[in-house]
């Protein structure tokens, strides 16, 4: 089959326009938007976004990200690098690279003839059930692998079908053509491999184009299938074993799985066709074997499958070719394999950003047909418009709710009332935002939901732990943990608990136990060595803060007190090789360098100490105990005159500070001036009456005052 093609006509430049610029306008608000759920995992929190030794683990070790999609993070990682983290520039991006697929998925449909090839990409580009896949930040892995997947698609297509519009089709352009879709094909896989489906719907397009299917199709899409499959073999692994796609709400009989799959199928369809009320997450349906109504969902699809099949002649293989590329692309996601989401929804919008082209395709070329069969041309326009305007006016209602996490939890609820986990998300965001009381009442409404719930308890606990309530963040801790004996973090945060009841034997055997549920618990390392390091066993919490370092190399607090703990054990070089590394990964951490000052003027190094202090007050003007005791050193050193002025700024940030009035008085007092510095006693005991050391200096200072007036 020969074709002809000219992307470049001016009415085609005008579509190519009008598309972008709908698109512009429906995703407008997104591009606001800040980050949401996972995109800390992804994004923010992504220690191997940082460097270029990040980049190197993207690649070469599958673990050390959320999911092995290195072209995703390489993404993320050029990004960074170059604008730094901005929730809009990724934002930008996505929406840049969904017009991308937009114009591709037109350029494909143009190859192959398919009418109103315009519209199914404008209404693929505006759909509101992708709001989920362009405005998530984390399904940057939809976008990018849809990109590459037709890419791909197109390059093999002009292999397999090319079209009249080039010139004798030599050996070199085909072998060329060839190994770019192969290697197009590959990036895909290496951006999700949802999209090793390709070779399938491929073998299916050549079955529509083609009056047979020859042995060299078969021989040539072959290494496609074998990449498929091994990409997607080890997706299904990882999701199993490093994701955590294991456990209760995965033990699914097949039984099950079909059913929840002929469920899934016309649930996706139907959003396609009217998408109101798209949530985040979705309720988790009740799947029951023995309830004989949920057989008519895939009995159904079967029924309707076999119909198009018999019927293929009359309805045509397009419309074939259309059914079965929605069913493929879809397949991954029908719940045959465990992923992390099944837990909470057995579906998601973002599942079906490649599947819905079919069934897009199919409606509106149906559509199209019947409309030209009722010689109602002229309305064609008038209504393919009306539909886009009002896709676009859902898609902007629908967009509101990924502005930030509180806006997509609350309609998450709204619309899924539930869902624990939009209860626990929002708990857990209250809890940053310092509002305990108001955390509990969402952590409350999960375990109405989950009765037992151990995570829900464990965030009960903290809450309380954070309001300095240890009695009732223990108790939340124990009924976590008798609602699940293997939960590590339950066990670290009990021991958190024990250990500010100064309780550090409890605390280190639940410390211990939490590494031996978990041993690469970086946490639980790190509490363990801190306590032994104030227990003074600096043997056992060298050991535990070098295997905190090891797990997480970028972890400044454990460089930190690993850095303190050296320094309390004399070894002054590697102590402050530690904390140069502590530093450097944490530039702004004032309190770091003002307790190292503290530890220098015990040992009686005050210059050391001056420098520490200097550094924290360079960090935070505003840090007045800094100032303070920047003031003192400063005194010990005799220079009275900067020492005053750092009492002064001390005083200035917080003017009810008894031991910088104190302070103060004695420099003034050592400057002779001691007029002046009896009123700053009064205001230091004011302040504080049981203060001895300012009682001290206010009895001298009157005795001597009394002395001078008697001679």
């Amino acid at each position: 089959m020969k074709h002809r093609i000219s992307f470049f006509r001016r009415k085609t430049l005008y579509q190519g326009l009008l598309l972008i610029l709908l698109v512009f306008i429906m995703y407008f608000p997104v591009l606001k938007a800040d980050y949401i759920w996972d995109d800390d995992a992804y994004v923010v929190n992504n220690r191997n976004l940082q460097n270029t030794q990040g980049l190197t683990r993207i690649w070469l070790e599958p673990k050390t990200s959320p999911q092995y999609y290195p072209l995703v993070f390489s993404s993320f990682w050029i990004e960074r690098q170059l604008f730094g983290l901005n929730p809009h520039i990724s934002h930008l991006l996505n929406v840049c690279l969904h017009i991308f697929n937009a114009l591709l998925l037109w350029a494909v449909l143009r190859f192959l003839g398919v009418g109103a090839a315009f519209f199914i990409a404008l209404v693929f580009a505006i759909h509101p059930v992708h709001l989920e896949s362009v405005a998530w930040i984390t399904e940057r892995k939809n976008v990018l692998s849809a990109f590459f997947y037709l890419l791909s698609m197109l390059a093999y297509l002009y292999y397999s079908l090319p079209p009249i519009t080039f010139a004798a089709k030599t050996r070199w352009r085909s072998i060329a053509l060839y190994l770019t879709g192969m290697f197009l094909f590959v990036c895909a896989l290496l951006s999700k491999t949802v999209t090793a489906t390709l070779p399938m719907i491929l073998l299916s397009i050549l079955w529509w184009k083609k009056e047979k299917l020859k042995k060299w199709d078969w021989l040539a899409i072959f290494p496609m299938f074998i990449l498929g499959i091994v990409f997607g073999l080890s997706t299904v692994w990882l999701e199993v074993h490093h994701v955590g796609a294991l456990g209760e709400e995965w033990n699914l009989s097949i039984v099950s799985r079909f059913l929840i799959a002929g469920r899934a199928v016309w649930f996706y369809i139907g959003k396609i066709i009217w998408p109101q009320a798209l949530s985040f997450i979705y309720p988790r349906w009740f799947i029951d074997p023995s309830d004989i109504r949920q057989y008519i969902y895939p009995l159904a699809l079967l029924l309707i499958g076999l119909g198009l099949w018999f019927f293929r002649k009359k309805t045509g293989k397009e419309s074939l070719v259309a059914v079965f590329f929605f069913l493929c692309s879809i397949f991954p996601a029908l719940g045959f394999f465990n992923v992390y989401p099944m837990q909470f929804s057995y579906v998601a919008d973002h599942f079906q950003y490649l599947a819905s082209i079919g069934i897009i395709a199919l409606v509106i070329v149906c559509l199209k047909n019947t409309l030209s069969k009722l010689k109602l041309n002229k309305f064609q326009y008038v209504l393919m418009m009306t539909l886009v305007l009002s896709l676009i006016y859902v898609g902007r209602r629908e967009g509101g709710k990924y502005n930030n996490l509180e806006t997509l939890w609350n309609d998450t609820i709204i619309k899924n009332g539930d869902c624990w986990m939009a209860y626990n998300n929002l708990g857990t965001l209250k809890i940053k935002q310092k509002k305990y009381a108001e955390a509990r009442k969402y952590f409350n409404e999960v375990l109405k939901i989950k009765p037992g719930f151990a995570i829900a308890f464990n965030n009960l606990g903290m809450t309380w732990m954070h309001e300095g309530n240890l009695k009732q963040a223990k108790e939340n801790f124990f009924k976590a943990i008798a609602g699940n004996s293997l939960y590590a973090e339950a066990y670290n945060n009990l021991g958190v608990a024990l250990g500010r009841e100064q309780n550090f034997s409890e605390a280190i055997i639940n410390y211990q136990y939490t590494l031996k549920i978990d041993p690469q618990y970086v946490m639980a390392h790190y509490n363990l060595a801190n306590v032994w390091s104030r227990r003074n066993d600096f043997k056992e919490a060298e050991k535990h803060y070098r295997e905190a370092i090891r797990i997480r190399p970028d972890f400044a607090m454990a460089y930190y007190y690993y850095g303190v703990s050296l320094l309390r054990q004399g070894r002054q070089q590697e102590a402050l090789q530690n904390l140069a590394i502590a530093f450097g990964l944490k530039p702004d951490f004032s309190f770091g360098y003002f307790q190292v000052g503290n530890f220098f003027m015990e040992q009686g190094k005050t210059s050391d100490a001056i420098t520490h202090y200097s550094k924290a007050i360079e960090i935070d003007p505003d840090y007045a105990e800094a100032h303070c005791n920047l003031g003192t050193a400063l005194l010990k050193q005799f220079q009275l005159e900067s020492a005053i002025d750092h009492f002064r700024n001390a005083l200035h940030i917080k003017p009810n500070y008894a031991a910088a009035e104190n302070n103060l008085g004695y420099a003034l007092e050592r400057q002779g001036k001691l007029e002046e510095a009896i009123p700053h006693y009064i205001q230091a005991l004011k302040l504080a009456p049981n203060y001895q050391k300012a009682k001290e200096n206010l009895k001298k200072a009157l005795q001597l005052k009394t002395l001078h007036a008697n001679e």
